[in-house]
């Protein structure tokens, strides 16, 4: 039986929704690194898996990276998601929630359909929760040796954890250099997203991205999201922060509680099935 798959964008981080039944009866691990291979197969930043409903307002979600493993939450990925649901009739502009690993998120489809906004839930900046090794602390301005220099850096979790560079050059040689390493970082006992972080007014950031399981990557709504609180909680921006990365920009709105809130566009790019042979060895 052929695969149905949906392919949308946010800021160029692409990514196929897959209903559940479509990878029943599937190595799921195997499937997953295949279809999101550029060369083998379709290729994607990664799955989002409808797991269906319960009810008008609640919806289930898993994320799938393109390595095989599973990504407790992604920014990018709910408005993915949402702009699909709207798409498919199965919600209107009303507020609904979407679970996954990571939380329950609420989402929003603004009118014009091309816009989402979800509330990510809140920052920690607690080792014990993002997690980091080590006694129990808020890991801010931390230093480490890696890849024969030394940084600076803060973590965070939004429901995932982040590395936050600070005073970053901000290019991709960057995050490509020095973000496999942090990535499995024995410091990070469930591998770490990892953010290289600019500031550049008290309303505006830039950051460059290297995603935990998916590699160098344009655009990452988490990643938006903690490098912004990390950024807010130094007190180098105020609560507003347009987040610029190499994909394009999101909004980000930041609670007195560090409750974080995205805006920002989904494009709809195609549809279409995947062959099963494209899974066979």
């Amino acid at each position: 039986m052929s695969l149905k798959f949906w392919r949308y964008h946010a800021l160029g981080n692409d990514y196929l929704v897959m209903d559940r039944e479509a990878l029943l009866g599937h190595d799921f691990r195997a499937a997953s690194v295949r279809i999101c291979d550029r060369h083998f197969g379709v290729g994607s930043d990664g799955i989002l898996v409808n797991e269906g409903s319960s009810g008008r307002d609640l919806f289930s979600l898993r994320i799938v990276n393109p390595d095989g493993s599973e990504a407790e939450k992604s920014g990018n990925g709910l408005r993915i998601f949402a702009r699909f649901l709207f798409d498919q009739g199965l919600v209107t502009h009303a507020p609904f929630r979407v679970i996954t690993a990571g939380g329950e998120v609420v989402c929003r489809v603004m009118p014009t359909g091309s816009s989402v906004q979800v509330d990510m839930g809140g920052v920690s900046f607690l080792s014990s929760e993002i997690p980091v090794c080590g006694d129990r602390r808020e890991v801010i301005r931390e230093e480490l040796e890696i890849g024969g220099q030394r940084i600076l850096f803060c973590a965070a979790t939004v429901g995932n954890p982040h590395c936050v560079v600070l005073d970053a050059e901000g290019i991709p040689e960057e995050a490509k250099r020095l973000g496999p390493l942090l990535e499995v970082h024995p410091l990070f006992p469930n591998r770490t997203n990892v953010q290289f972080l600019r500031v550049v007014d008290r309303a505006t950031i830039k950051i460059e991205i290297w995603e935990r399981g998916a590699g160098y990557t344009l655009a990452s709504g988490s990643s938006a999201s903690a490098s912004a609180a990390v950024a807010h909680r130094l007190g180098l921006v105020d609560e507003a922060v347009r987040v610029v990365m190499p994909g394009g920009a999101l909004d980000i709105e930041i609670s007195p509680e560090y409750k974080i809130r995205i805006t920002g566009p989904v494009t709809r790019v195609a549809e279409g099935v995947i062959d099963p042979e494209c899974l066979e060895s």
